[in-house]
């Protein structure tokens, strides 16, 4: 089993940055595939981008270019860093892991129960 718990979040204003954490523990952090995801108001839930347990990766698409997936294996956890916030980044913002990765919901087998951004304008 791995447990996972995101902090980080909050209300920001456009053009903010925030870094959001996600916390593991259970069985080896470090050879796991981790990702993030978020679900805006009404919306399903998206693909941001993820990180295998050697630092390489993808994320979404250029435009989130914003987005900086990172990893410290020394403290199990996962950060994503968002820059020039968007009131369209509003979201709650969810990390996941899985052996394999990949950019689906149904590549993760575990996940936290989300953390809230908020950003106005």
């Amino acid at each position: 089993q791995v447990q996972l718990v995101e902090s980080g979040g909050g209300l920001v204003q456009a053009g903010d940055s925030l870094r959001l954490s996600c916390a593991a523990s259970g069985r080896v952090f470090n050879t796991y595939a981790m990702a993030w995801f978020r679900q805006a108001p009404g919306k399903e839930r998206e693909f941001v981008g993820f990180i295998r347990w050697r630092p390489s990766g993808r994320y979404a698409d250029p435009e989130k270019g914003r987005f900086t997936i990172s990893r410290d294996n020394a403290k199990n956890t996962v950060y994503l860093q968002i820059n020039s916030l968007k009131p369209e980044d509003t979201a709650v913002y969810y990390c996941a892991a899985s052996v394999v990765g990949g950019n689906a919901e149904t590549d993760y087998n575990y996940w936290g129960q989300g953390t809230q951004v908020t950003v106005s304008s």
